[in-house]
């Protein structure tokens, strides 16, 4: 769905399991993943951002997290986490679009590419459950369903 992943330099630092980077490593080496460097323009924006957080009544946000933030707003790119602050940031105070599995999986299926068994298999693999109001408002635009 998306051509390449950028994942900024502050995000690098919290892989710490031997897997995950062995993953992340392997995709960057075939071009689908791409390190963006921490810019000076950025933090400062990722830290606004941190301060901003505080006043909502939702998690505050990571410097990880507002770092993608500020960059995706300025870029227009969209953030992929599950992070609920940074999920909420969007609707608070944030220009950046923020995605969970939910919305990929989403977008996925109304381009046609994956059905209502690939969110099934999503929640047995990850032991994720997605609301199941958010499930049938999806479901209910697939073909077939």
């Amino acid at each position: 769905m998306f051509e390449v992943v950028w994942v900024p330099e502050p995000v690098l630092a919290e892989l710490h399991s031997e897997g995950t980077v062995m993953w992340v490593s392997e995709n960057m080496a075939r071009g689908r993943i791409a390190l963006f460097p921490e810019l000076p323009n950025y933090r400062e924006e990722a830290l606004r951002l941190m301060e901003l957080s505080g006043r909502y009544p939702v998690r505050r946000l990571d410097y990880p997290e507002a770092y993608c933030i500020a960059v995706a707003g300025d870029r227009g790119y969209v953030v992929l986490s599950e992070n609920g602050a940074a999920y909420a940031s969007q609707h608070l105070y944030a220009r950046a679009r923020v995605w969970r599995a939910l919305e990929v999986l989403g977008e996925l299926a109304r381009r046609g590419l994956v059905g209502r068994d690939d969110f099934l298999l999503y929640e047995r693999e990850t032991r994720h459950k997605f609301p199941r109001r958010d499930l049938e408002r999806i479901w209910r635009y697939l073909p077939g369903t």
